[in-house]
Order: C-alpha cells, then sequence, then structure tokens
C-alpha cells in the first residue's frame, strides 16, 4: 500500500455523510478489514495531541501515531497567545500549564514593533505565556492519554486507502489498521496530505534565519550594547540570556539551505561575524537550528474520511508567534464536530464547516506574516514603511486590531446575520457557579439563558443548559458551541430550537 495505491475518487461533494455505503469504493476490491478505531491521527505534536484529548471528551476511539520514538529533545521556547489560553481554560488545562511558564506582556507581537498592548483587552488571560515547547506538548500528550487516547511512537504512515466505511492505514513496518476517519497532524512535510493529493500552494523560502542556544564568551553588557545597535535594521537578530551563561541566538543565515541538514556552530559564528562584526565567543551549543519564510496554505483540508490540522494544514514564517497556536485552535474546531460525526448526531454539513470557517483564519495568518516579514527587510522602502506604522500603532484602535489579530480573539466566523457577538468566542465572565469556562471542560454546547424561560429539551445530551439572570451579558441568551463560539443569540425558544438543530443535530427524544 504505497501513495499511488491511495485510489478513491473524489465524489462531487467534499462532503461524506456519516456511514452511508457506495459513495467510496475499495481501491482493491477485497472487503476491508474490521474497524479498530474510530479516527487514527497522525502526528503526537501539539495539534495531534489537542485532537486526541477533544476526541475522548466524547468517548472517541482514538489512536495517534508518531514517527519519533522520543520528544524533541533540544528547549525552544514557544508562546501560547491569549486565545489558546482561553481555550486551556475552557478544558481545565490553564492552571496545569501555566505552573510550567513565564507570563510577559501581551505587546510587541506585531513585526515585533515594541507597543504595550492597549488597555482593556477582552480576555481574562490577557497575556503571552512562554512555555519550553517540549514541556507543552508532554502536557498535551499527558492530557489526551489521562483521558483514554492511545499514542504508539516510532510509527509512520506510509499508505492509505479509504472506502465506504473508513480509511486502512498502512505503517512503515507493514503493519495495517483501520479506523472511520484518518487525520493528518503529521507537520508541514505531512506524509498525510501528500499521499492524499492535496495540493499545497504558497512561496518556497527564500529567506533563512539560524537560531540556537548555546554558550556565549564576552559580557553580557557588551552584549547587549551590540544587540541595541544591530537590531536599529536588522530584526532577525538577537542574543537573549536565558539563564545559566546560555543566550537565544537568532540570527539570518547566508542563503536558502537544505533544511533537512541542522546548521553548524561555524555557520552561527561565521552568520555573527558577518552582521556584528564579532561571534561572541558562542560555543558549546545545546541545539541548533534553521526556519525560512515558506508560506504555504492546503487547497483543501477534508478529502472525504482523511482530514488536515495544523501544521499539514498551512505553514508560514514564526513571526508573531502563531504558528502553534492556529493548530491547536484548528484543533478544538474539528474536534467536536469529527466525534458528532462519529457518535451520529452530527447535522449533514457540520464536518463541512471546518474547512470553511478554518482556512479563511489560515489564510489571514498567513497575509499577516507575510507583511510582518517585509517590515523586517533592511531596505530603505519597507524600513519606511515600518516607521510609518510604528506611528500608526500609537492609535489604540490601529494596535488594537493587530493584537487581536495576532493572538486570535479577533475571530469571527461567519454564522449569517446578526449582533457582532454573533460567530465570535465569549470571554471568560463571571456566572453563578463560579467562571465561564469552567461549564465547558466537558467539550459540550451550553445555553446561558438569563431569561430562566428556555430549555435545551431533547439536546440535553450534547447540551448543558445554566439559568442565570446574573450573567454579565448584553444580549438575553446565547448558545455556546463545544469551541466558545457563540452559536446564537435571542429569547425566542423556536429560535433556539432552530439553531439548536442546526449545530446540534436532531434532538433525542
Amino acid at each position: 500500500m504505497h501513495s499511488q495505491q491511495v485510489t478513491a475518487k473524489q465524489p462531487s461533494s467534499d462532503r461524506v455523510e456519516r456511514d452511508v455505503p457506495g459513495l467510496w469504493s475499495s481501491a482493491s476490491g477485497a472487503d476491508p478489514a474490521p474497524l479498530m478505531f474510530d479516527v487514527i491521527i497522525a502526528g503526537c505534536g501539539p495539534t495531534g495531541a489537542m485532537l486526541a484529548a477533544e476526541l475522548r471528551l466524547h468517548d472517541v476511539r482514538v489512536l495517534v501515531l508518531e514517527k519519533e520514538t522520543e520528544p524533541a529533545s533540544f528547549v525552544r521556547i514557544v508562546g501560547l497567545h491569549i486565545r489558546s489560553l482561553e481555550l486551556m481554560a475552557m478544558r481545565g488545562l490553564l492552571d496545569r500549564i501555566r505552573r510550567h511558564g513565564r507570563q510577559r506582556p501581551a505587546g510587541g507581537f506585531f513585526a515585533a514593533i515594541p507597543k504595550p498592548a492597549p488597555k482593556g483587552l477582552d480576555s481574562a488571560y490577557a497575556y503571552l505565556l512562554g512555555i519550553p515547547q517540549p514541556v507543552i506538548e508532554h502536557l498535551l500528550e499527558e492530557h489526551a492519554i489521562e483521558l483514554g487516547a492511545q499514542v504508539r511512537r516510532g510509527c509512520a504512515v506510509a499508505g492509505f486507502e479509504q472506502d465506504d466505511e473508513g480509511v486502512t492505514v498502512e505503517l512503515a513496518d507493514g503493519e495495517q489498521l483501520r479506523s472511520r476517519y484518518l487525520v493528518g497532524c503529521d507537520g508541514g512535510r505531512s506524509t498525510v496530505r501528500k499521499l492524499l493529493g492535496v495540493g499545497f500552494p504558497g512561496e518556497p523560502s527564500r529567506t533563512e534565519t539560524l537560531m540556537g542556544e548555546m554558550e556565549v564568551g564576552v559580557p553580557q553588557e557588551e552584549i547587549a550594547a551590540k544587540v541595541t545597535e544591530i537590531r536599529e535594521t536588522h530584526q532577525r537578530f538577537w542574543l537573549r540570556p536565558f539563564g545559566e551563561g546560555v543566550y537565544s541566538v537568532l540570527v539570518p543565515a547566508a542563503g536558502v539551505g537544505d533544511r533537512a541538514q541542522p546548521p553548524t556552530l561555524e555557520d552561527f559564528q561565521q552568520q555573527l561575524r558577518t552582521i556584528a562584526g564579532t561571534d561572541f565567543g558562542v560555543h558549546s551549543p545545546r541545539w541548533m537550528s534553521r526556519f525560512g519564510d515558506a508560506t504555504r496554505l492546503a487547497e483543501r483540508y477534508r478529502v472525504g474520511r482523511v482530514l488536515l490540522a495544523g501544521d499539514a494544514a498551512h505553514i508560514h514564517p514564526p513571526i508573531g508567534g502563531q504558528g502553534l497556536n492556529l493548530g491547536v485552535q484548528d484543533a478544538f474546531n474539528l474536534g467536536w464536530k469529527l466525534a458528532a460525526q462519529i457518535r451520529g448526531w452530527a447535522p449533514e454539513t457540520l464536518l463541512d464547516t471546518y474547512q470553511a470557517e478554518r482556512h479563511p483564519v489560515a489564510e489571514d495568518v498567513l497575509d499577516n506574516t507575510r507583511a510582518q516579514m517585509e517590515l523586517q527587510s533592511t531596505e530603505p522602502g519597507p524600513q519606511a514603511v515600518r516607521r510609518l506604522l510604528t506611528e500608526l500603532m500609537d492609535f489604540d484602535e490601529v494596535n488594537r486590531h493587530l493584537i487581536e489579530k495576532i493572538t486570535a480573539i479577533g475571530i469571527r466566523y461567519d454564522f449569517g446575520e446578526g449582533p457582532d457577538l454573533l460567530g465570535r468566542r465569549l470571554r471568560d465572565i463571571d456566572v453563578k457557579q463560579g467562571r465561564l469556562y469552567g461549564l465547558l471542560h466537558r467539550g459540550r454546547g451550553l445555553l446561558l439563558d438569563r431569561t430562566e424561560r428556555l430549555a435545551v429539551g431533547g439536546w440535553s445530551d450534547r447540551v448543558d443548559h445554566l439559568a442565570d439572570p446574573t450573567a454579565v451579558l448584553d444580549v438575553p441568551c446565547v448558545l455556546l458551541r463545544p469551541d466558545g463560539h457563540v452559536a446564537w443569540i435571542g429569547d425566542d425558544q423556536q429560535d433556539l430550537d432552530d439553531h439548536l438543530s442546526r449545530w446540534f443535530g436532531k434532538p433525542a427524544n
């Protein structure tokens, strides 16, 4: 079973209903093996682990395949932005994660222009949480396993076939597994995406940057003065103390090379001398890597029973720190929808809304990272634009817009006409039972009813109901999806029932 054997032809519509036979045919014509899992996830990074946990909240049988035998050993710091922190709070994870991170103000994200965050950001979690990447990956994997997900390391997907009942996945060692759905969360070089034949248009890397952690041989004061001087024109340059004499080092590479080949200490020394006139005596590296500014977006997030999420669906420069956050937010959007499909209550088009909602979000992230990369150019034109934007960001509206864009709290999904809150996420407000997000730990919908007159009726197995006239809201009632986005606003029971059907399927009775 190899890539050329993924022969199931694409139907006229992307949509595949729950389990209608005959829409897909087995490539071999033989009866497929019995289903072993509901979902197989390729890749146990933050996206894959988060998706596994979201599925397990709904008792979906999940297997996560990770080709690496051991987690990454190098300690790269990543940042969780406001929206990701909110999602962690919704699942009761934030306190566990926050203990391992360091909070910093939510400002200076866009193109590293040093502006503070505007006052009054609409979130109880208006900060950045810096956390070592191996730590966040371990915590999310641990969370998924605690909920019952199976994780198998040292297992790489080599091929798959999909038919009218599910997907047969072949591993590199020849073992075959069977599931209803397969989700590729296997990174920018996704095997699943390539086997699926989904286009990945965009731009290749034009520049590369070296990044690593290593010791230095000159005093901190000398480093700080030189870095301040260089960063007036070179934004892709820093040496930041990391503790115990170790520095995080970022410097432009000499050109675009083979990213599969890690850089050497000599590469760092040479580029530091080229840019700063000194190599600062760097030595004893802990880890070294290179990243480019390639920008690509998958043409489709779904073909039948195979879906893509995280870096498998989109790659972009790391500026602004949006990549990990974008993938985790993909997982939150997809998890409850795929679970609904498997559990049998999903409305006909629910799974289609995954691409409809998340593809435009990724497009926007790609665009803003393209813009930020241009603003980091040393050429006179981009530098002039950077100076102008620095002035414009003194206006609260401009600064607020860019912060909300980077931190993803400005996202509004298109749910049709209605108040501005419709389609947006709802902040973590006080309710009579504590905090709103504390009511979303189980990954279910929630009706927040200030009128005390409404009911969720036959949807009570999927949607919780809180009657609370004291809730601080400017509208009478809201229906929240499991990802915290407002699906309905109003006070009429029939209108509510229509929207419950739209998002949560037919009532159970």
